[in-house]
């Protein structure tokens, strides 16, 4: 009689709903994927959509035999993708470092507020003819755009953040004799960790932007470099591959935040 309310059976029955949940949305997702690329590629061998500017799923899978048998697009790839990672890995720490030093310094802060409102309003693609002027064409005014693109953003929400924590947390540790630094290091940075990582996720879309419209203004090579490329030579098969790709690696960064977040909310 009592087994239903068995705090171990009702345990395994949520895991075991939850499970089941998992299973279902997956292969919803999955469902949804093929029945994308099938429709595409009937769509495409039928003429209901033009083959030349769509291409198909089939076109676009043998380039990208084609292109990996000759080894050009694992050198785009690899070009783009350090460019995206470094370029992410370099705005978000100074966006953060940034915010730091709003939070440490309430002078600093009013004194730049209104800027940085502006800088965030202004389309930061816009800078990348300056940019490339100004640094020359090449890797770091590449890169640069990959990095600038997101300092601002992620300065003002990991700034926004630091400020919306309880001030009964600071008051308390005040209380015991801790300075400012020990404040930030044990009240703010931890409770502030979810927004953090949640401008991670932003902040990977974002450079990916950055680095593709740098690729499309100066360089020589990279995946937006074959997007142009396939535009100039009315080579749209080459444009989806190049979109493609994009879309893979920018989810499995995406995924690797949402990894890391998972064992950082964890710990």
């Amino acid at each position: 009689m009592n087994q239903p309310h068995n705090p171990d059976v009702l345990h395994q029955q949520y895991k075991s709903a939850v499970n089941s949940e998992k299973r279902i949305i997956r292969l919803v997702q999955l469902f949804i994927f093929l029945s994308f690329f099938g429709i595409w590629q009937l769509a495409s061998s039928l003429k209901w959509i033009d083959p030349l500017i769509f291409s198909s799923p089939l076109r676009v899978w043998n380039l990208f035999i084609e292109k990996t048998g000759d080894g050009s697009l694992l050198e785009h790839i690899g070009f783009t993708l350090f460019e995206t990672v470094l370029g992410f890995i370099i705005g978000t720490l100074c966006g953060i470092i940034l915010a730091t030093l709003l939070w440490y310094s309430n002078r600093l802060a009013k004194v730049l507020d209104p800027y940085l409102v502006i800088l965030n309003a202004m389309p930061k693609v816009a800078l990348g003819p300056i940019l490339i002027v100004a640094i020359g064409p090449g890797f770091f005014s590449i890169l640069t755009m990959g990095a600038i693109i997101s300092v601002i953003i992620t300065a003002i929400v990991v700034y926004t953040a630091f400020k919306e924590v309880d001030p009964n947390y600071v008051k308390l540790l005040q209380s015991f004799g801790a300075t400012k630094h020990d404040c930030f290091k044990q009240a703010i940075l931890p409770s502030t960790m979810p927004a953090i990582i949640s401008t991670f996720k932003v902040n990977v879309g974002l450079s990916w932007v950055g680095v593709i419209v740098g690729e499309f203004l100066v360089s020589s090579k990279g995946l937006g470099y074959m997007i142009i490329y396939g535009f100039q030579v009315f080579n749209f098969t080459l444009v989806i591959l190049s979109l493609l790709l994009i879309a893979v690696f920018a989810t499995g960064m995406y995924q690797a935040i949402s990894y890391l977040e998972k064992r950082l909310t964890r710990h």
